[in-house]
């Protein structure tokens, strides 16, 4: 790997662009520290991102564009179709996991608890929707990540709102049990557990502002768990992981409810990089620093379909 030329793609079209602007600017900073021939591959609008990395003569991909095209699987596609080698998750593992719809159905038949939960369609009725699934209540689009597009709601009044700014965005909008509790999540790199983080931001909700802007969100690592409910939870993360097909690096997002259960929401495939995310956080918790786990995700880049 210290011998190939390294393009850290970042930016894009989506919502996440900024964050994965940030991602991306720590991994390359890391990766020429530790001595890597590393450059900035930043996708703007307009751009032909084959023609970006064959004028760069880049050999290996550091993915750590968020979101639409860099996260569901698109980007992923385009690389293997030009073999150049990656990290993260394959084409199929990405486009799952970025769909929640899809990923909440497999974590059900692998048994890993979910919130309850309805797609809420164009001829659907919301109204009825909600009510099945009780307030609070949360609202969301199926195809986002960063908490983009995301709405907590607590009474009626306030779902028509909610289900608008879920629609501005990608996917369908999803309606899903609010669980009152912790949030938790776990870190993963090459399907092992790494260890746990609990989030108390000061909104009482950590949205996109608490995830980046915020310096008011406390991160306890490990969280503080039973051991009962540690080992649930990263059991639970792990079978996540592993029934979307997910390789090298991902984070699993959980609840836990007042009587301890933990309940699944999402694995993240491209987890964030920034000095606000969660990931390097746990890794260090774990004796691992930022540039040594930035070298471990770079060491299972590969071409999937090679």
């Amino acid at each position: 790997m210290s011998e190939k030329k390294i393009g850290v793609l970042m930016g894009g079209p989506g919502a996440e662009r900024e964050v994965s602007i940030r991602t991306g600017a720590g991994v390359l900073a890391a990766l020429i520290e530790r001595g890597h021939e590393a450059v900035s591959v930043t996708w703007n609008d307009g751009d032909d991102i084959a023609e970006l990395l064959r004028r760069e003569k880049i050999e290996i991909v550091w993915n750590a564009m968020h979101g639409t095209y860099g996260e569901d699987g698109a980007v992923q596609g385009l690389l293997e179709c030009l073999k150049i080698p990656y990290t993260g998750s394959g084409v199929a593992a990405s486009a799952l996991a970025m769909d929640k719809v899809v990923s909440k159905i497999l974590f059900e038949r692998a048994g890993v608890p979910t919130p309850a939960w309805r797609v809420i369609g164009p001829d659907d009725d919301p109204t009825a929707a909600a009510a099945a699934i009780g307030y609070p209540l949360v609202v969301k689009p199926a195809a986002e990540g960063s908490t983009v597009g995301i709405s907590i709601v607590r009474a009626p009044a306030g779902l028509g709102a909610a289900l608008i700014e879920a629609r501005r965005h990608r996917g369908a909008a999803i309606v899903e049990k609010f669980i009152a509790g912790s949030e938790i999540s776990v870190g993963i790199l090459d399907g092992v557990a790494l260890d746990t983080v609990e989030i108390r931001p000061k909104s009482g909700f950590y949205d996109y502002e608490a995830k980046y802007e915020s310096e008011d969100t406390d991160y306890l690592v490990p969280a503080p768990l039973s051991p009962d409910i540690d080992r649930v939870v990263r059991n639970a993360a792990v079978a996540m992981y592993r029934v979307l097909g997910c390789s090298a690096h991902a984070r699993a997002d959980f609840r836990i409810d007042e009587a301890g259960k933990a309940w699944a929401l999402e694995v993240n495939t491209l987890p964030g990089m920034t000095a606000h995310s969660l990931l390097p956080k746990i890794a260090a918790h774990a004796g691992m620093d930022y540039g040594t786990l930035v070298e471990r995700v770079l060491a299972t880049a590969k071409v999937f379909n090679a």
